[in-house]
């Protein structure tokens, strides 16, 4: 079969599609016919440590939706030829390994493209809304870089949620395409200047939850609009900035909650633990159709550097998405 493979560097990162075989499904796992798989900002920024030690090779691609083709001792629920979706290593394969606690039966409203636009997106923003964030209906939800990925999927589920949302972006054009799916103020900025802004159309009351995907430029500022017992999220830095000034007399005066979210350290059990109340309480949304996934571009299997190209330029707004061959 063919699969990419990427080396990662100290400083760059190099792609090679190789032909290897087949893997084949152990205990507790379903080896599932790849239609689509999507790319995700995180698996190709240098030094974030996903692919080992620097120098050394490994099969990429972390979500995905196909068909079952073969079933692992002991697996239960699945049959062959289901339509399935979820996170898994080396996703952008012919044929893939999904071990079957990630698994999920895909909708059958929503097209492999689509369904390979939830799992792994969708598991971080539920994450960080819902485990952590505890997002209430009426709260004030802020999101800098809501153009991305991660940023789209939580304006959607923000929304579901019932919650108010600010997005942030360099963009107007992109903010544009976003009011359709909900979002009340975008303001088109990428420098920590949307205090202001986020204060007056709260009535003061500030953000209640606040997701980073910029980095540690927008730090301070999330910090001085947070509202009083706010829960902070940081899940990415697209900014380089790693280190940020904390002004401790506002974290403990506004009694805040800060914390990241990622997978980087969790084993397999950890992560896992989540995806049935994901099931049970965020993909009847994408059954019913209140969330949509949103795709920027589907392309063809060929064209993955095109496509990490296209992530890291910032040109997108949601998801890229490969459909195999």
């Amino acid at each position: 079969m063919q699969s990419y493979w990427m080396q990662m560097t100290d400083t760059d990162t190099v792609l090679e599609l190789r032909d290897t075989p087949t893997p084949q499904p152990g205990a507790g796992q379903l080896l599932v016919r790849v239609r689509a798989a999507s790319l995700n900002r995180g698996e190709f920024i240098v030094g974030h440590g996903l692919h080992g030690k620097p120098g050394s090779w490994k099969a990429i691609g972390g979500e995905c939706a196909g068909e079952v083709a073969g079933l692992g001792e002991g697996v239960t629920g699945f049959r062959t030829g289901d339509k399935v979706m979820g996170r898994c290593n080396g996703a952008f394969s012919e044929y893939a390994l999904l071990d079957v606690a990630e698994a999920m039966a895909i909708p059958a409203n929503l097209s492999f493209e689509e369904a390979a636009s939830i799992p792994l997106t969708f598991h971080v923003t539920f994450d960080m809304l819902v485990l952590h964030g505890r997002l209430k209906p009426g709260e004030w939800l802020l999101i800098n870089g809501v153009s991305s990925g991660v940023g789209v999927a939580c304006l959607q589920l923000g929304k579901a949620l019932g919650a108010k949302v600010i997005g942030t972006s360099g963009s107007q054009k992109k903010l544009d395409l976003l009011r359709p799916l909900g979002l009340d103020l975008g303001l088109c900025t990428r420098g920590p200047d949307f205090g202001p802004a986020v204060m007056e159309a709260t009535a003061q009351h500030g953000a209640d939850v606040v997701v980073n995907t910029v980095g540690g430029s927008v730090f301070a500022e999330n910090v001085r609009v947070a509202a009083f017992e706010a829960r902070l999220a940081t899940v990415g830095y697209v900014d380089g900035v790693l280190h940020a000034d904390i002004d401790l007399e506002a974290l403990h005066a506004k009694r805040l909650t800060l914390f990241g979210v990622s997978n980087k350290l969790r084993s397999k059990a950890q992560k896992a633990a989540a995806v049935p109340r994901f099931a049970a309480e965020v993909m009847p949304h994408f059954a019913s159709g209140r969330i949509k996934p949103q795709i920027d571009q589907v392309l063809d299997f060929s064209q993955l550097a095109q496509g990490k190209a296209l992530m890291e330029s910032g040109g997108h707004v949601g998801k890229i998405v490969l459909r195999m061959p």
